[in-house]
């Protein structure tokens, strides 16, 4: 029962005295607006804030031949990581070996998963595609297929579709968990209609890793082979060698991110990820994807080659930090920066020989004002980057306040056409301070109206 009986008047003193105390910087480490430090903090339920430095932890270990589970599928990986997080969380640690994926691995909340290095990969099989055969609508959880002989029960697949109301993409990834011939069980409803004259199919397709609405996780020093030789083209809003959906503190560290038909690392609509000291490297499209809406994401000391794109700020991605990057090779863009993408730093990146531009400010013409504004470029070497009329850095659109500064921009292939800032004359106020300009036909294009 709740006390209500008035305080005495020592009781009263005292707890006054103490507030004043603490009020005037009097009690030693205590400021009036200061929280109390937590200085030896203990395991307390629901408290996933504070948590002691425990010496050990729950560790799993995974491999070929030796390990407290073993086996070279996705299965083994999965039950590892199920089986730590069920008890809280903790270490999954992938041994030597080669682990050919047929479906993607989720990764739960507050897990690690932490390889071997180059000795630890993570790889998959063929894709195969194959016609949906019957209609199945948004309440079904099940489909017929016209080949099923390259399919198992267990399988990760795609179904992609024309929509039949507003004849849009349809994609909807599911895994097959029960068959009958031809006619599988998905592991959950589809949600959209899938009707033959959509023309469906269902490709085996998927993420090598993946999660949805998941928190706290590290993955770190493990190798990702997408196998882009034998596989189809997996579009990287939904798949990659990593792909995340709604996730929150995810950190990838000494990961690489290699061969996928696709992107290397793409996350949706995610919060405060790192990606830190990783190689994703010759991938069809980008090499990492902070994606639309991802809040504070760190791209910090990473090698990103001979992707389509380096770096591809995708849509409302805000408060970035890109920096210390190797980014080299590029078939498109080193870095492509637009819709929405406002109030990042770039620097100290090295962008080399991208095919196009060093780094495109995207023109994004959908709305009143959804141009990467109030972004800085600043310290980076960028050096032969695009063709021979390109432009190490091309500004489109009505992009303004954003800051170019400090940069070394090198041409050394011959000036031809090239140039080393174009400007386009809609763009707003751009800063440019002390940035060394050197071997362009034109240093600087600057296509707005003169005042």
């Amino acid at each position: 029962m709740l006390n209500l009986r008035p305080m005495t008047g020592r009781r009263r003193f005292l707890s006054n005295a103490a507030a004043a105390l603490a009020g005037a910087g009097i009690v030693p480490g205590i400021q009036a607006s200061d929280p109390p430090v937590v200085s030896n903090p203990r395991a307390t339920d629901g408290d996933e804030r504070f948590e002691p430095n425990w010496d050990e932890r729950l560790t799993m270990t995974v491999g070929e031949k030796s390990g407290d589970l073993i086996g070279h599928s996705d299965r083994v990986i999965q039950a590892a990581l199920d089986y730590v997080a069920r008890l809280g969380g903790g270490t999954v640690k992938v041994l030597p070996g080669t682990y050919t994926f047929r479906n993607a691995v989720w990764l739960p909340s507050r897990v690690r998963l932490l390889g071997s290095g180059a000795d630890s990969v993570i790889t998959r099989g063929a894709s195969v595609r194959t016609d949906v055969t019957a209609d199945s609508d948004w309440y079904d959880q099940e489909i017929t297929v016209k080949d099923a002989s390259a399919f198992q029960v267990g399988d990760g697949i795609v179904l992609q579709a024309t929509n039949p109301h507003n004849n849009g993409a349809t994609v909807i990834k599911r895994t097959l968990v029960a068959r009958n011939g031809n006619r599988f069980k998905l592991n959950d409803g589809l949600r959209e209609n899938l009707w033959t004259s959509g023309k469906p199919t269902c490709a085996s397709l998927f993420p090598l890793l993946t999660s949805e609405h998941t928190a706290d996780v590290l993955i770190e020093n493990i190798t990702l082979d997408g196998n882009r030789a034998n596989c189809e083209n997996f579009n990287g809003n939904y798949g990659g060698c990593v792909f995340l959906q709604d996730c929150n503190r995810y950190v990838f560290r000494n990961v690489e991110a290699r061969n996928y038909n696709g992107d290397g690392i793409s996350f949706q609509i995610c919060h405060d990820v790192i990606v830190e000291n990783c190689h994703s490297h010759d991938n069809t499209d980008l090499g990492v994807h902070p994606g639309s809406g991802s809040q504070r994401p760190i791209i910090r000391g990473n090698r990103l080659e001979r992707n389509s794109q380096g770096i591809f700020w995708c849509w409302g991605v805000k408060y970035g930090l890109a920096e210390d990057n190797v980014i080299d090779g590029n078939t498109l863009y080193g870095v492509s920066i637009g819709h929405n993408d406002t109030d990042n730093v770039m620097r100290n990146n090295q962008i080399r020989n991208s095919g196009k531009f060093g780094i495109l400010f995207r023109d994004e013409n959908r709305g009143i004002d959804f141009w990467a504004n109030r972004n800085v470029i600043e310290n980076n070497i960028i050096e032969n980057n695009g063709g021979e009329d390109g432009a190490a850095i091309e500004v489109t659109g009505q992009t303004k306040d954003i800051r170019l500064s400090g940069n070394s921009i090198t041409e050394t292939r011959g000036a031809a056409k090239r140039v080393g800032i174009r400007i386009a004359e809609k763009v707003g106020q751009v800063a440019l301070a002390d940035n060394k300009i050197s071997g362009f036909s034109a240093e600087i294009v600057d296509l707005r109206p003169k005042a």
